[in-house]
């Protein structure tokens, strides 16, 4: 979907500034998604706009899908005799589906980052190393941190759940778009990592909120804790 917005892009250009003139003037829509200060008329401020949503959003989905199925897997598919009765020990399981989950994350960031970036030389132009880096850096650890938290609640339920994945992402993506909206909704942005992988706040800034990134990071580790307690103590059934 990204690679589809790059190869627009060319085609789209000389009607961009346009499209930003209407967007800024948009009020609580435009500080939503950051659009009053990002310009569609430049690939950067486009993709930032246009394949961020497409990343941030559906990235967040597939880390907490791959999270949130982890642990409960054996019991909803019903493996758990079979792989609990190895030599292996539970800890061992536990921490080997957690680098799983962390890998298929880290291979999809490397992977959408090398199409996008092939996408832009394929049309001639050149996104912005610095702040691709950087934003790409911020999806990854906003992805993490998705992951982390449902890879937690993975522990606690019996048979994985889709719905709670999907409603865990989504309620984090739309807490972020209030607290953009609401100045009494401040505190929202300690609580959801896309506060952190904020497009226009990375291309316009050129920097991370490591502060934000600080308590994401924190938070993603109690949610892999919460995963390896509850999944040592657990009764499982097969």
């Amino acid at each position: 979907m990204t690679l589809v917005c790059i190869i627009m892009f060319p085609e789209m250009k000389n009607e961009m500034d346009s499209v930003t003139d209407v967007f800024a003037n948009m009020g609580g829509f435009t500080a939503a998604f950051g659009m009053d200060r990002l310009s569609f008329g430049e690939l950067m401020g486009f993709y930032g706009i246009e394949c961020g949503n497409i990343i941030g959003l559906g990235g967040g989905f597939f880390a907490a899908l791959t999270g949130v199925s982890a642990l409960a897997k054996e019991e909803k598919d019903r493996t758990a005799e079979f792989l609990l009765t190895h030599p292996v020990s539970r800890f061992s399981v536990v921490t080997q589906k957690l680098l799983s989950v962390l890998t298929q994350v880290v291979l999809l960031n490397i992977i959408v980052a090398a199409v996008n970036i092939a996408a832009a030389a394929a049309i001639g132009e050149q996104l912005e190393t610095e702040q691709f880096i950087l934003l790409h850096i911020a999806y990854l650890l906003m992805q993490t941190e998705t992951a982390c938290v449902c890879f937690g609640i993975s522990a606690f339920i019996k048979r994985g759940s889709i719905g709670i994945g999907l409603g865990t992402s989504l309620a984090l993506y739309f807490m972020n778009i209030i607290c953009n909206i609401s100045d009494s909704a401040e505190f929202l942005r300690w609580v959801t990592p896309y506060a952190y992988a904020e497009a226009s706040n990375i291309i316009s800034e050129s920097k991370l909120e490591y502060g934000l990134i600080a308590v994401g990071m924190g938070i993603a580790a109690v949610g892999a804790a919460a995963g390896y307690f509850r999944y040592l103590k657990k009764d499982i059934a097969a």
